[in-house]
C-alpha cells in the first residue's frame, strides 16, 4: 500500500499492522508534512458487525478524550480504495518502540522502572475511568503501549474500547488478549477492575521478558523470583491487582495508585 493516497491528503509510507478486514498505517499527511497514523476498516462481505461496532466506539472514545499520553483523534472518513471500499481514523502518530517491541529485543525493566510506568499508565487508566460514562480499555499489553520519545508509555490501541454505563459491563463478545485478559472478561464481563489486572500483567511482563502464560505460578500467584531482587510490598502489590478473585483484587485506579507509592517507603 505504500505510495497510496488516502483522504486526497495522506500518503502511505508504511505498514504498521495488519488482522482480518484491518490495516494500520504509518502514513504523511501532505499539507503538514506530518506522519500520522491511520486505522483502516474494510467494508465488505465478510465485515462482522461486532468489528463495525468497536471500530465505531473507538472513533467515539478518542473524539472525546484529550490526554498527553493517548493519540489525538484528527478525522474519520469513507475511502473508495481500487478494490475495495473502507472506513479510516486518522490519529496523531507516536514515535517509538511498544513494549513488546522492547521486550522482543530481550530488554527487562528493573522495579524502580516498572514503577515509573505503572504510575504513569494508571494515571492515563484514571482519566478513561472519570469520563462520564467511564471508558474501559478492555486490552491492555504490551503491544498496545508505546515508549515515546518523551520516555513516557503512550496508550495507542483502543480498538476493544468500551464505555460502562452501569456499575459492570456484560457483553457477548468476547474481548482481550489471553495472558493479560482478567477471568471475568472471558464470560463478557468487564469492572474498573478489569483494566487493574490487564495492567498488573504487563507490569510482570515488563519485569520478567516473558508472557504471563509462560510464567509458573505459585499458590495462585505468578512466581516472580526469576526477577531479581524484588522488594515484598511491591510483589504483594502487583498481587493484589492481578487477583483472579474479582472480591479479592483492588478495586479502583486510587486505591491502586495510593498502595504503589506506599510500596516506596
Amino acid at each position: 500500500m505504500a505510495g497510496q493516497l488516502l483522504g486526497d491528503r495522506y500518503e502511505i509510507e508504511e505498514e504498521l499492522g495488519k488482522q482480518a478486514g484491518r490495516r494500520t498505517v504509518l502514513a504523511r499527511d501532505l499539507t503538514t508534512n506530518i506522519q500520522v497514523v491511520v486505522k483502516l476498516l474494510f467494508l465488505d462481505d465478510e465485515l462482522d458487525p461486532e468489528d463495525l461496532k468497536l471500530f465505531g466506539r473507538e472513533v467515539e472514545t478518542l473524539q472525546s478524550i484529550d490526554h498527553p499520553c493517548i493519540p489525538k483523534f484528527l478525522e474519520y472518513f469513507e475511502e473508495i480504495l481500487p478494490t475495495s471500499h473502507a472506513i479510516a481514523l486518522v490519529q496523531t502518530y507516536v514515535p517509538g518502540k511498544s513494549f513488546q517491541q522492547i521486550i522482543d529485543r530481550g530488554r527487562t525493566f528493573t522495579e524502580p522502572e516498572v514503577k515509573q510506568m505503572g504510575v504513569i499508565l494508571l494515571k492515563i487508566l484514571s482519566h478513561l475511568h472519570s469520563q462520564n460514562p467511564p471508558i474501559l480499555h478492555r486490552d491492555l499489553k504490551p503491544s498496545s503501549i508505546v515508549l515515546g520519545s518523551d520516555r513516557r508509555p503512550h496508550l495507542v490501541d483502543f480498538g476493544s474500547v468500551k464505555m460502562l454505563k452501569s456499575m459492570e459491563s456484560v457483553n457477548f463478545t468476547m474481548v482481550g488478549t489471553y495472558g493479560y485478559m482478567p477471568p471475568e472478561q472471558f464470560s463478557g464481563r468487564t469492572v474498573l477492575a478489569s483494566d487493574l489486572y490487564s495492567l498488573g500483567m504487563t507490569l510482570i511482563a515488563m519485569l520478567t521478558g516473558k508472557s504471563p502464560t509462560d510464567l509458573p505460578r505459585q499458590k495462585g500467584y505468578y512466581d516472580l523470583s526469576s526477577s531479581g531482587d524484588l522488594s515484598s510490598s511491591f510483589v504483594t502489590w502487583l498481587h493484589s491487582i492481578t487477583e483472579t478473585n474479582l472480591t479479592r483484587r483492588l478495586k479502583s485506579v486510587e486505591e491502586a495508585l495510593q498502595m504503589l507509592k506506599g510500596t516506596d517507603r
